[in-house]
């Protein structure tokens, strides 16, 4: 696997350039920095995202074939007891 860092243009109109270099002279960074820092973290954030979504669809899917479920109320009911002397244990999912 090559590591090598290679470039990757990106085309910002005028305005937004102007402010990406206002902003890196106020934080003593390279606008080039702080563009990768952007992209680094909005990928992490999307990856998660995705990663959600997925598990959302697994859980679903899993609910669809087994019927198994915990009502709303019951999380609830058991969630205002976390942190209590009287916390109750997790609730069994049922159909």
């Amino acid at each position: 696997m090559n590591t090598a860092i290679s470039p990757t243009p990106v085309k910002l109109d005028p305005e937004l350039k102007v402010r990406l270099k206002r902003l890196a002279t106020a934080r003593h960074r390279a606008p080039h920095w702080l563009m990768r820092e952007a992209i680094a973290q909005y990928v992490d954030r999307e990856e998660k995202r995705q990663s959600l979504h997925q598990d959302a669809v697994a859980a679903w899917e899993e609910f669809e074939e087994t019927g198994l479920h915990v009502t709303g109320n019951e999380v609830m009911t058991w969630l205002e007891t976390w942190g209590t002397d009287n916390e109750l244990p997790t609730p069994a999912c049922h159909k």
